[in-house]
C-alpha cells in the first residue's frame, strides 16, 4: 500500500459523551480526527516527534471472518510513517489507542480485532502496537504541548544565531542562564526567550524532553 496516498477510510462522528474533534496538524494525511482526549494527545506527540514523518488517522478497514463464519471488520486508529534516522527507517506502524481499563474490560471482544491487525501488519511488513495512557500521558506530551506553539512564525535569524553561538561557547547551561548572558534588559530577554523555545521546538537546541521542561532545564547545542 502506498503510504503517501493513504487517506482516512472512516469519518469519526460527533460524540457528545466523549472528546471528539479535528486537530490541525502538518504531518497528517487527511483530517486528523480523534474520538477521545487520549487519541488527541497521541496525535500531539506524533506531530511533535522528529522520528515521525507522517501519519493517517483511521487509515485502513480490515475485514475477516470469525470462527462462526461471521464477517467482521475493524479500523485501527492511526498509521505512522517514520523518518530516516542514522541511515535507517523504522517499520511503519499501525496503532490502536486505548485506556488500560478499557483493554482489561473488553479484552475478549478486542483480542480478535488485534489479532487481525497483527496479521495484516505483518503481511505489509509493518508493525502493530497498542498505545495506552502509560505511553502517552508523560512529560514528553506536556513538553510537546508547550513547544508546538513556538514552531511558527520563524523568528529573527540574527537572534537565533546569537543564541546558538553563545550556547556553543558555554556548551551547556539553562534557558535562564543563556538569556541572561546574551541580554541584560528584560525586553530583549523576553524576545530572546521566545526565540530560544522556537529553537528547542525545532531541535536546534537540545534538552531532555522526557523530563519536565522549565527555565532551569539543561540545554545544549544540537550538532
Amino acid at each position: 500500500m502506498a503510504t503517501d496516498l493513504m487517506k482516512p477510510v472512516r469519518k469519526i462522528p460527533k460524540n457528545y459523551r466523549n472528546v471528539t474533534g479535528i486537530a490541525a496538524h502538518a504531518k497528517a494525511g487527511g483530517a486528523a480526527m480523534y474520538e477521545s482526549s487520549l487519541e488527541r494527545d497521541f496525535l500531539t506527540m506524533l506531530e511533535f516527534s522528529p522520528d515521525v514523518e507522517s501519519y493517517v488517522v483511521q487509515p485502513v478497514k480490515l475485514e475477516w471472518t470469525d470462527a462462526q463464519n461471521t464477517p467482521r471488520s475493524y479500523t485501527p486508529d492511526t498509521f505512522v510513517s517514520f523518518s530516516k534516522r542514522n541511515g535507517e527507517i523504522k517499520k511503519p506502524m499501525l496503532c490502536e489507542v486505548k485506556y488500560r481499563k478499557d483493554l482489561w474490560a473488553d479484552w475478549n471482544k478486542l483480542r480478535p480485532k488485534y489479532k487481525a491487525a497483527i496479521r495484516f501488519a505483518k503481511a505489509q511488513d509493518w508493525q502493530f502496537k497498542i498505545i495506552t495512557e502509560v505511553e502517552i500521558r508523560t512529560s514528553y506530551l506536556e513538553n510537546a504541548r508547550f513547544l508546538l506553539r513556538y514552531r511558527s512564525p520563524v523568528p529573527d535569524a540574527g537572534i537565533m544565531q546569537l543564541l546558538y553561538d553563545k550556547l556553543e561557547d558555554i556548551r551547556e547551561t539553562t534557558p535562564t542562564g543563556l538569556i541572561r548572558v546574551v541580554y541584560q534588559d528584560e525586553w530583549n530577554q523576553a524576545k530572546a526567550l521566545w526565540v530560544l523555545w522556537y529553537m528547542v521546538a525545532t531541535f536546534q537546541i537540545g534538552t531532555d524532553l522526557h523530563a519536565p521542561l522549565n527555565m532551569d532545564s539543561p540545554i545544549w547545542c544540537m550538532q
